[in-house]
């Protein structure tokens, strides 16, 4: 098992080499406008400290979202595309996922990450490994935190609402990229790589011109 996961649902851009037992190699870059200039190189970073090659990856799992439309439509893209190149399935996990896993809890928890505008994506989990609602994406001031530890970048936005932040911040290459191989070792079927989008992208086709009259 070579499992090559990146991530760039936030403004972390982020891959990881993970060859089933432990993770081989990892970069990340915070850079929120150049995912699609950072993202192959942060992989081709990965696979040269592992000395590795495309061709030996068995697995490529990009993170699903919820995030902003084009960010998250670099990383699908390219697990596709990629896919298709060496022959490797292309999978897909919730980025908040990979949070949750990263943070280590065992009792249950939110996930929050900035989802602009003034709110955020989060979801709520039973432990690490497994969500029990969501991703939804809301104000701050209307997720139920209920005094549950939430962990993301999303509670460090807005601490007032959400409390104080566990770490980590994103959905690390590295946590992705275990999960994955976790799952793809127990025989959990992955997902597809399609993007979790929770509302329309801000981009929109323009409207026909209003008529004037005399």
């Amino acid at each position: 098992m070579l499992v090559l996961a990146f991530d760039t649902a936030t403004p972390a851009v982020t891959a990881a080499l993970h060859d089933g037992a432990s993770v081989l190699a990892e970069s990340t870059v915070l850079d929120a406008r150049r995912h699609g200039e950072l993202l192959v190189p942060t992989i081709e970073k990965v696979l040269s400290e592992a000395g590795a090659s495309l061709r030996d990856v068995t697995a490529i799992v990009a993170g699903s979202g919820p995030g902003p439309y084009t960010g998250l439509r670099v990383g699908l893209m390219t697990a596709q595309a990629l896919s298709t190149a060496v022959g490797a399935p292309a999978y897909g996990i919730c980025s908040l996922d990979a949070v949750a896993y990263g943070s280590g809890l065992t009792q249950e928890f939110l996930v929050a990450t900035d989802a602009r505008r003034k709110e955020v994506f989060w979801a709520r989990y039973a432990d690490l490994r497994n969500r029990s609602a969501g991703p939804f994406v809301d104000r701050p001031a209307d997720v139920p935190v209920a005094g549950l530890p939430v962990v993301g970048a999303g509670a460090g936005l807005y601490p007032d609402f959400l409390g104080e932040t566990e770490a980590p911040p994103y959905p690390y290459g590295g946590f992705m990229a275990a999960l994955a191989a976790e799952r793809l070792a127990a025989g959990v079927a992955l997902d597809e790589p399609r993007p979790i989008y929770l509302r329309r992208p801000d981009a929109v086709v323009p409207k026909p011109p209003k008529k004037v009259t005399a």
